[in-house]
């Protein structure tokens, strides 16, 4: 059974991940579908390093403990907005930070473990997963140092950390914004009725 219900005990709440290999445009879908009032939930990789560059470190995910950050904060942000909106879209999840430690060859350490164990057990997440597929290229930013090669090996990894994990991906083409806004919204719409 998903847990589908806010913190309170309350009403019926749909947890949706919206994942894929860096900039592929998760952030402007995320944007579109805040406007159209869907409560999003914010990546939590890009909002610990943009912190630790601000505090003078370059590569915060070359430490060990920049994973168990994330999971950190993944959690505390899933939690606090359990009971923000009925359908709500997450940029990334804990599986992807399960991808993102086999990506940067970091061992899966205990707190990512537990909170793979947790969503897991409680169903947190809906099984569809949208994932968003690149867009032939890659810009780095601040937080994101990577070429379009690497990225192109990065969304191997997370198909294959959802796979193993028994999550279905649902695809969404590289394409116009409004395109893949509403393949989303048509999976969303389908999945709820």
């Amino acid at each position: 059974m998903i847990d589908t219900t806010d913190d309170s005990g309350g009403r019926t709440v749909r947890r949706y991940i919206l994942t894929g290999t860096p900039g592929a445009g998760k952030t402007s879908i995320l944007r579109v579908l805040e406007a159209q009032g869907y409560g999003v939930v914010e990546e939590a990789a890009t909002t610990v390093i943009a912190l630790e560059q601000a505090r003078g470190e370059a590569e915060p995910w070359a430490r060990p403990s920049f994973v168990d950050d994330i999971v950190a904060l993944q959690r505390q942000r899933q939690t606090r907005t359990s009971a923000a909106a009925n359908i709500q879209v997450y940029d990334r999840s804990p599986i992807c930070t399960h991808a993102l430690s086999t990506y940067l060859e970091h061992p899966i350490s205990a707190a990512l473990s537990a909170e793979i164990d947790r969503i897991t057990h409680k169903r947190i997440y809906e099984r569809q997963v949208f994932f968003v597929r690149n867009l032939g290229f890659c810009e780095p930013t601040a937080a994101r140092r990577i070429s379009f090669e690497d990225s192109l090996e990065f969304e191997r990894v997370h198909e294959e950390s959802y796979r193993a994990f028994g999550y279905e991906l649902v695809d969404i083409a590289a394409g116009r914004l409004t395109d893949r806004v509403a393949a989303i919204r048509n999976s969303i719409s389908r999945l709820t009725s």
